[in-house]
């Protein structure tokens, strides 16, 4: 396996994001239209939080509701918003951070994301399930 490879290689580069004024019961739209777990919330291409569909779940009865359904039950989220739900203080890494950064972070923290920011403008995002996919193609 080769060493030092960037996390641009693998990061996933049509983003899914959110607005600070959006709802709640569009971010719900969003995680499963688009089988999602992590959503980037920007103004413009600056990085503001990050909103987990763990971070819904733990507002409503999300689960609850069928994953394929449209459907969705909005009066727990009207009694939120997206910036009191979203992790604010995110951590973010550039697109040149090695793959073996990004895993180290990830295995030592509580969250299975991270934004791709170059200059201070969101480039991607790079999830535990992309470290996967690359470590699995890796060892074949």
């Amino acid at each position: 396996m080769k060493t030092g490879i960037p996390v641009s290689k693998i990061m996933t580069k049509k983003l899914v994001t959110l607005s600070p004024k959006d709802d709640l019961v569009t971010a719900e739209k969003l995680f499963k239209k688009h089988h999602i777990r992590h959503i980037p919330v920007v103004e413009g291409k600056i990085i503001k939080g990050m909103l987990s569909y763990t971070d819904l779940l733990r507002i409503s009865f999300a689960d609850a509701v069928d994953e394929h359904e449209e459907f969705v039950d909005t009066i727990v989220y009207n009694m939120f918003t997206i910036p009191q739900v979203m992790v604010n203080d995110v951590v973010c890494v550039t697109s040149d951070t090695t793959i073996r950064e990004v895993a180290e972070t990830l295995s030592k923290r509580e969250f299975h994301a991270m934004p791709v920011v170059d200059d201070g403008k969101i480039k991607g995002i790079v999830t535990t399930t992309d470290l996967i996919k690359y470590f699995l193609k890796a060892i074949e």
